[in-house]
């Protein structure tokens, strides 16, 4: 049978070896089509005591460790992207270099579209001085 994997942020890591994992799930409501928001609480095992409060892990279903821990950390999750942090952060450094190289695209571009729009106004008054 196929072990579940969740996504959720670590909200204590006070316990040795085990930290508390807040998973936040959303749903439509059957009857109303809202749709709703549901916390649970899950403490996973983290054998190097890694992972401290306010990092967002992926965890999963494992065998029973002790009275309420049957979930394993398996990676950090980068912010907004939902993809395990070692995959995810080269992406974020070829954006950052691509977004000054955009920037300057776009500055050229406005420095191109300024100078048509000068002459559509030189070209307006032109032809007001010509039929007066």
């Amino acid at each position: 049978m196929p072990r579940r994997i969740l996504e959720g942020n670590v909200v204590s890591d006070k316990m040795d070896k085990t930290v508390t994992v807040l998973v936040e799930r959303r749903f439509k409501h059957p009857m109303y089509g809202k749709y709703v928001k549901r916390t649970d609480k899950f403490a996973a095992h983290d054998e190097n005591n890694a992972f401290a409060t306010g990092d967002r892990v992926q965890i999963q279903e494992c065998r029973p460790i002790s009275k309420r821990k049957s979930w394993t950390v398996i990676t950090p999750v980068s912010e907004g992207t939902g993809k395990p942090a070692a995959k995810a952060a080269p992406a974020k450094e070829e954006a950052k270099k691509e977004a000054p190289a955009k920037a300057e695209v776009k500055k050229e571009e406005a420095k191109k579209a300024a100078p048509k729009k000068e002459t559509a106004k030189k070209a307006t008054s032109k032809k007001k001085d010509e039929d007066k």
